[in-house]
């Protein structure tokens, strides 16, 4: 049984704390942005104990569930995670849930995975810093945590300034507008009853930019409660993500999916209106529940039978560039039953395929190139059985070669049998609108 420990000292920002580290493989960070209860914590870590890149064949869920170990004590009044394991799960996962002989961005793992015996936690509730540190013995998890106490003394990366990328081209509207309506009709047919079509930009880093530039610029302009960062070697992987996929707090399971989206208003009694627009809008609502059903069934297969609830449903929500609807679908986990066998039955989320999931997976396919990390997602899961992680929208993809850094990230819209093809396209550029503005814009 490991022990662990904590130290607690004065606030430091995550950002500042993280860009110290931010160039090594495996550097890490969880910066919750924007306040309210799911905005209370965020986590930075680095150099993992052992890591774990699962190419595709593989089964990595078993590969996870190894690096995570067996369950361990924490502390009652430490933060929710408190050591274990932390990475990236990209898309094409889902293959090793459903085989659909899904392709692959060169490069990207379905998985890459570490597990950190040290961490610092950040509550931004009580403006305090906690270390933690986990080893076999007491002075091993003393001196674990005192290690990352220092971290917080590092002296910061100032990021760059200026332009961060020469510019980001989208693909074709007319062929995104034309493979909507290719959705549409299938709907039409039977086929499916939804499916989320996204659009791709991409383009370079300007020379001396790095990824954490724009993470960096993201949380000063338009900061997310599911914002992330990570690097590994030769890639990494930039979210302002705001959606939970799963989270675990005493075995008490919650996905929050967002369906349903209106860009922000440009004066008060505009935006007004267009939060009262969205939440009355019948479609918006019809593609949420639709989400919210497959949500509940993906929970059932390893809750409590019965157990699966949704306590809130039709959520107006607000954020730096938009408003979305958001539900939350709660449930407890069986017994015998913990964060990897929650992120196997659901992945990938619900909100970013479609229903029912399997075939709309592959009409996917059929429509994009493989996704990536886009629409995976970045989680950490705790040696207790806790667990958090996002959904990776609003997310931007690096890899790096003898020139510097590409990039590419994408928008998706969710679609359904009356969805107009044009609307649809107006509605990526809204969402990813925050982003490509952080990239070729100059921070003020």
């Amino acid at each position: 049984m490991q022990c662990v420990a904590q130290l607690r000292t004065s606030w430091r920002d995550p950002v500042e704390v993280l860009s110290a580290f931010a160039e090594e493989p495996w550097a890490i960070g969880f910066v919750s942005g924007g306040g309210g209860p799911r905005g209370r914590w965020s986590y930075v870590a680095r150099a993992p104990e052992a890591t774990l890149l699962a190419p595709p064949g593989q089964d990595p869920f078993e590969g996870l569930d190894g690096l995570l170990g067996p369950a361990q004590a924490s502390l009652p009044d430490g933060p929710p995670f408190q050591g274990g394991i932390a990475g990236l799960a990209c898309y094409e996962l889902g293959d090793a849930v459903e085989a659909l002989g899904l392709g692959r961005q060169a490069g990207w793992p379905d998985l890459a995975a570490g597990r950190y015996p040290a961490l610092l936690a950040f509550d931004h509730e009580r403006r305090e810093v906690v270390a933690v540190g986990r080893g076999g013995d007491a002075a091993q998890a003393g001196a674990r945590a005192a290690a990352a106490c220092g971290w917080v003394n590092l002296a910061p990366r100032v990021p760059a300034g200026g332009v961060l990328s020469d510019g980001m081209t989208g693909s074709d509207p007319l062929a995104y507008e034309a493979a909507v309506a290719d959705v549409v009709a299938r709907i039409h047919a039977g086929e499916i009853f939804q499916a989320n079509i996204a659009r791709a930009w991409s383009g370079r880093l300007a020379a001396g930019a790095r990824p954490f530039d724009l993470f960096a610029r993201l949380a000063g302009q338009s900061a997310a409660p599911f914002a992330a960062y990570l690097r590994l070697p030769g890639l990494a992987v930039v979210s302002n993500s705001p959606e939970r996929f799963l989270q675990v707090e005493g075995g008490q399971v919650e996905t929050r999916p967002i369906k349903g989206t209106r860009p922000r208003g440009r004066c008060p009694e505009e935006d007004a209106h267009l939060a009262r627009q969205l939440s009355a809008s019948d479609k918006d609502r019809a593609e949420n529940l639709m989400i919210v059903d497959l949500m509940r069934n993906d929970l059932a297969r390893v809750c409590i039978p019965g157990s699966v609830r949704v306590p809130e449903l039709f959520a107006v929500e607000s954020f730096a560039n938009v408003h979305h609807l958001v539900s939350a679908v709660t449930g407890r986990l069986a017994k015998g039953r913990g964060a990897v066998d929650l992120l196997r039955a659901a992945f990938p989320p619900g909100s970013i395929t479609g229903a029912p999931k399997v075939q709309a997976m592959k009409v996917i396919a059929g429509l994009e190139s493989p996704r990536g990390p886009y629409c995976g997602s970045l989680f950490w899961a705790g040696v207790d059985g806790a667990l958090d992680s996002s959904v990776l929208i609003r997310t931007a993809a690096f890899v790096e070669d003898a020139e510097g850094w590409s990039a590419e990230a994408r928008a998706g819209a969710g679609i359904v049998a009356d969805s107009d093809p044009h609307a649809e396209r107006l509605e990526t550029e809204a969402k990813i609108a925050a982003l490509l503005r952080a990239l070729q814009g100059s921070c003020a």
